[in-house]
């Protein structure tokens, strides 16, 4: 049987930890009075007289607390008061205090005062907590009631609209609508907003506007009803649509420009009622349903347990002190508003019910799918298949290098063609593996990384399956590499047998887009948006998971021009002639290696600057100015490769040195938030998820040692051509490890910050809101 206190950290929900009953604090503190009770042992001489007629007397006695042996019912131990509390400001706050007084037997006792002062303050703790998301889930149950009402009226008149006036102009058709459906406006017009900015002439439109703002729809100047230069009033309604894709970004640019810069009213008449933004609209609330329904299921969760967190540690209480204390605490417990309480049961029953009519046309069984998606349950196929293919790498990997021993096969034109493809999949397999044990050590350290990337749980890729992925590509991969040596060993044609590695990559890449349901196919789509937004950079907006990505590609350059050689090879039909020096030469080839040296750190940077202009955070820019750095660094390197000098060299080491310490520091301090002189693990963090300080210490010098690799690229090695290959290819896996090294850390301060500000659930921006018009 589990032990409570594990299924306790197993359950608890990792954002709200500190909200939680102390449950290990508390049994520390029911262990002490077992320990205070426990009878010191001294040496004593029973004697026995025999029997004796005052016996039952002094069983009586030993049984009967009060020692007069009445057990007509059982003594009050405890009593639990509460009150309000006092603010700072002197004034009274609607804030229950619960304490307890100890009535008998236990006045004395201090072990048993600390207990019970601490389980007040737990109490107490959990009680305001929990008071506190209830307002504002309720708060946002009602913001989200609202919108949806906006959202369904808007619906209606759009559709009343359309049907009534096909073909006709927007404002003709407004007007035909105004003065046909007048007597309705007030009933069914009830919070329509949208990009609606027509000028109507009719006098049905001061109805609209009242309309709207009894419903809490804003208007500025609506008491004066701003006019036009005719006259006429002006309304202006809107739809606010994030800029989340590049037409609506190049849409929000031209509009901040046009109107904070050129300061230019718009023109009369404005803009339509958009069906487009109004699917885009019902998406967000839908949305922002889903976050509301997760979110007060997870308060209905932290109320269930720690309702089980009291009833153990009391009934645990009741054993040491051997008295029924539990009780009386625990009415007082059901009594709390956290338990009394039944507003999340009723909001979570009125989410599902909007839901499922207004989402899902009454099908219950979708709706659910959508508020309660089921995780995957995990395959013991997916541990067969992952042994399998383990064993069939580690055989064919022994096979590879023995043919490769025995027939010399590491010939120029073999490193210069074949190799590098093979070396690609390589690094590419070796990061999939540096991020299934990403995957499995925050499982292991309970962070939630699902949230923080926004991936859906009945889809996200769990550890088994990344090392899965891996070992099925390196199979293949090397399978290819055996099979490229031997065909080469019995004399087939050359130009014949290098077609393998493109065969090799096509089918990758085939199966990379394949549309149908196969082979992680949500995984793969999801890889494609995310190099989508990051490659379109700054037109998208950023999210968690396109800036980490963002980042693992700055640490694969080597595996990217690995890439355009592998493409150059064999579009260029250079297999045919076996000339590989084609696509090493030539003045495309160097502007090549420059724009895919530049392009990662080029993304990053856009990334960053797009999170400036949507967030006015100004670590952005300086986060912008790091990647600025690694590019002049970059491009200090390539020129000094091509034009070595005393006067590039120097070039080299100032400005790698400048980026090195640029990384360093935000590696340290912003990424991983540790290097604070002022914390209590010196030098680290004040909160840290591993137990064990010494591994932070270790990851820092680790981090620090692969951060200056860089230094190989100005020593100029005299070796040979396949060692020259190998030194590039351990170095770009040094850089990969270190990325899924630092993946972790980085993650982990993600984490910490969600959990110091209870960040348990997205917020979701809400589409339609009231904006000023100018008169």
């Amino acid at each position: 049987m589990v032990k409570f206190s594990k299924e306790l950290e197993a359950k608890l929900i990792p954002e709200w930890k500190d909200a939680f009953v102390n449950y290990w604090q508390l049994k520390k503190h029911v262990k002490n009075i077992k320990l205070a009770r426990k009878p010191r042992h001294v040496p004593h001489i029973s004697y026995d007289y025999g029997a004796s007629i005052f016996d039952p007397v002094r069983i009586l006695m030993t049984k009967s607390p009060d020692g007069l042996g009445n057990h007509d019912e059982d003594p009050q131990i405890i009593q639990v008061k509460s009150k309000i509390s006092v603010g700072e400001d002197g004034e009274e706050e609607d804030v229950e205090v619960y304490e307890t007084e100890l009535v008998q037997l236990f006045s004395q006792e201090d072990e048993v005062t600390m207990f019970f002062e601490m389980l007040d303050d737990e109490l107490n703790k959990v009680n305001q907590f929990y008071k506190t998301r209830e307002n504002e889930f309720l708060e946002r149950g009602e913001i989200l009631n609202k919108q949806l009402q906006i959202l369904l009226d808007l619906k209606r008149v759009l559709h009343e609209w359309r049907r009534k006036n096909v073909g006709a102009d927007h404002t003709t058709a407004w007007r035909r609508f105004s003065r046909a459906n007048s007597s309705d406006l007030n009933s069914d017009f009830s919070e329509s907003q949208s990009e609606c900015c027509a000028s109507p002439t009719d006098s049905q439109t001061d109805d609209v506007i009242e309309t709207l703002e009894k419903n809490g729809v804003n208007f500025v100047n609506s008491a004066t009803r701003a006019k036009s230069k005719r006259g006429k009033p002006k309304m202006r309604m809107r739809i606010d649509i994030p800029a989340t894709t590049p037409t609506r970004t190049i849409a929000a640019v031209t509009s901040m420009l046009w109107e904070d810069l050129v300061n230019s009213p718009r023109k009369e008449g404005g803009e339509h009622i958009n069906g487009k933004k109004i699917q885009c609209a019902e998406k967000m609330i839908r949305g922002a349903f889903v976050e509301l329904y997760k979110g007060l299921g997870l308060l209905k969760k932290f109320r269930s347990l720690n309702m089980v967190a009291f009833t153990k540690i009391l009934k645990k209480f009741d054993k040491v002190a051997n008295q029924q204390a539990s009780a009386s605490y625990l009415k007082v417990v059901k009594r709390a508003h956290f338990i009394s309480s039944d507003k999340v049961v009723r909001l979570i029953d009125e989410v599902e019910s909007l839901f499922t009519q207004h989402f899902t046309n009454s099908d219950r069984k979708k709706a659910m799918k959508f508020l309660k998606p089921q995780q995957n349950t995990e395959s013991h196929m997916v541990t067969v298949f992952r042994g399998l293919f383990t064993g069939c790498f580690v055989t064919l990997f022994s096979v590879y290098a023995i043919l490769a021993h025995l027939t010399g096969m590491f010939s120029p034109s073999y490193m210069e063609n074949v190799y590098p493809i093979f070396s690609m999949f390589a690094l590419l397999s070796l990061h999939l593996f540096m991020y299934g044990c990403n995957l499995f050590m925050w499982k292991s350290t309970r962070i939630n990384y699902n949230f923080i990337f926004e991936f859906q749980p009945s889809t996200a890729l769990k550890y088994r399956d990344a090392f899965l992925i891996c070992t099925c590509l390196m199979t293949a991969v090397v399978g290819a590499m055996v099979i490229h040596l031997i065909l080469l060993s019995i004399g087939l044609p050359p130009h014949h047998v290098d077609m393998i590695p493109g065969i090799l990559s096509l089918f990758f890449l085939i199966l990379l887009v394949c549309p149908f349901n196969m082979f992680y196919r949500s995984t793969r789509f999801c890889f494609l948006r995310v190099i989508r937004n990051i490659v379109c950079s700054p037109f998208y907006k950023v999210l968690m998971v396109d800036f980490f990505m963002a980042d693992q590609l700055t640490s694969q350059i080597t595996l990217l021009r690995q890439m355009e050689s592998a493409a150059c090879y064999f579009l260029a039909g250079s297999f045919k002639t076996h000339q590989y020096e084609t696509c090493k030469s030539g003045k495309l080839y160097r502007e090549l290696a420059y724009v895919i040296s530049f392009a990662p750190y080029y993304w990053r940077a856009m990334q960053c600057a797009r999170r400036w202009f949507d967030e006015s955070n100004a670590d952005q820019l300086a986060n912008l100015g790091k990647y600025v750095s690694a590019m002049v660094a970059a491009w200090a390197r390539l020129s000094y490769a091509r034009e070595p000098s005393h006067l590039w060299m120097a070039i080299v080491l100032v400005t790698s040195l400048v980026a090195t310490v640029y990384q360093l520091y935000w590696d340290f301090v912003k990424d991983w938030g540790i290097l604070d002189p002022k914390s209590k693990n010196p030098w680290l963090r004040d909160d840290l998820i591993l137990k064990k300080r010494g591994v932070y210490y270790v990851s820092i010098a680790v981090n620090l040692v692969l951060r200056i690799a860089w230094v190989e690229s100005v020593m100029h090695f005299n070796i040979g051509v396949f060692k020259s290959h190998l030194l590039d290819f351990s170095l770009a896996s040094l850089e990969v490890i270190r990325r899924g090294h630092w993946n972790y850390y980085r993650l982990e301060n993600e984490h910490l910050n969600n959990v110091g500000k209870f960040r348990a659930v997205k917020t979701v921006p809400l589409p339609f809101r009231g904006t000023d018009s100018d008169g």
